[in-house]
């Protein structure tokens, strides 16, 4: 099968911190909510409910937390398709929810290289996670941990 790559490949030494990854922006529809909802099977109202929302001081459908936590998925950018070679594991992943997301709310999202810890022949990528609306809230941070390979020595 012939090599078909997107990105020239990156290994954990290519990497520097401050490096800014940008995601595609993201409009929360109805219908994103419908399809979490679905793929969650988070039934509470405040979810799928708009009159129970605002019923409850909210103008609109309130997005669940892992669903604003997407928005960060790393394969929506270029950075997975960098290191097809040298990734070994996704480690792990947090998030803090600083303020409410609704239907109609339009999200950026970025991850920065904030952390190389190397090792012998692998090292660990550490990314903050960011979401912002469109007033330029922050509405979500977290960090990202990366096991990439170093590359081989010559």
């Amino acid at each position: 099968m012939p090599k078909h790559q997107l990105c020239a490949q990156r290994y954990f030494e290519d990497f520097e911190v401050g490096e800014v990854f940008v995601l595609p922006s993201r409009t929360m529809t109805d219908a994103l909510f419908a399809a979490f909802q679905l793929a969650s099977g988070d039934n509470h109202p405040v979810h799928y409910d708009v009159e129970y929302c605002r019923a409850h001081g909210m103008p609109h459908m309130l997005a669940h937390g892992f669903q604003v936590a997407i928005q960060t998925a790393a394969g929506a950018g270029l950075f997975p398709h960098m290191v097809e070679d040298s990734l070994k594991a996704f480690l792990e992943q947090s998030s803090r929810f600083l303020k409410p997301v609704y239907v109609g709310d339009t999200l950026y999202s970025s991850l920065t290289v904030s952390e190389l810890a190397p090792g012998r022949s692998t090292g660990v990528l550490v990314m903050q996670s960011l979401v912002r609306n469109q007033r330029d809230e922050t509405v979500m941070d977290g960090v990202q941990k990366y096991l990439l390979r170093k590359r081989e020595a010559q």
